[in-house]
């Protein structure tokens, strides 16, 4: 986890600096958009979800009200972050691909460009490969909004939503740097299980920074430039499936 933090706070140095700082601005822009829109929802929407869930709630279970309402709010904030997350990313992926070679080049001292396909077909590809990772969060997704509605069982959808968030974080950001150096989404997936505690301790350390408002407006890039530094440090030396 240390070394998630260090890597993290490197990022933010990094991206902020001359040469770096042209890949974030447009995405932050767009960002405090979409942030602006889902501050409003939030406003208007959030009550009446509450209400709607804890009207839900069998009649047996409504002594622990206490306990239940706090897990509700909880499970809808973790949901509401991961949609402004998936939407700021899917926006932002062109630009971050870009960012993530121009951090691994500065880290190796390496003039070239890591990646030989154009800029466009980086682009395209950074946008497709974008759909891949909402393909592969799209039924999971389901399948703990599903577990919400469930009497009993919706008491562990936070915790179970904590850990997906976590798990994706790292899936999000650890791929930029995979991708540029072409390596696929199964052996990106494959790689992050074999290194699971980093993977993990990653994906933590941005989760619990991803939901501060305004303050993950710039998370997002820093973690693209600490993705990188991960993936130099715990999966660039793993072997390739056969």
């Amino acid at each position: 986890m240390v070394y998630a933090v260090s890597a993290l706070g490197r990022g933010l140095s990094m991206v902020l600096s001359p040469g770096l700082r042209r890949y974030v601005v447009i995405p932050l822009l767009a960002n405090l958009a979409i942030y602006a829109l889902m501050f409003t929802l939030v406003i208007q929407r959030f009550s009446g979800w509450v209400n709607y869930w804890m009207a839900s709630v069998p009649g047996w279970l409504e002594w622990l009200e206490w306990l239940i309402w706090p897990l509700v709010v909880l499970c809808l904030i973790i949901v509401l972050a991961f949609t402004f997350t998936v939407v700021a990313n899917l926006i932002a992926s062109p630009f971050y691909g870009f960012l993530a070679e121009n951090v691994e080049r500065r880290l190796s001292g390496q003039q070239e460009s890591i990646d030989d396909r154009s800029l466009w077909r980086q682009g395209i590809d950074s946008l497709k490969r974008e759909l891949q990772k909402l393909a592969w969060m799209a039924p999971r997704v389901l399948l703990l909004l599903l577990i919400g509605f469930v009497p009993v069982l919706h008491l562990a959808a936070p915790l179970c939503w904590a850990l997906f968030s976590i798990w994706s974080m790292s899936i999000q950001y650890l791929d930029y740097p995979m991708d540029n150096n072409g390596v696929s989404f199964p052996d990106m997936k494959k790689r992050l299980s074999a290194r699971w505690w980093p993977t993990l301790t990653f994906g933590g350390v941005i989760s619990a920074l991803i939901w501060i408002p305004i303050v993950n407006l710039l998370v997002m890039p820093a973690a693209v430039a600490a993705g990188v530094m991960m993936w130099r440090r715990h999966y660039m030396a793993l072997p390739r499936p056969q």
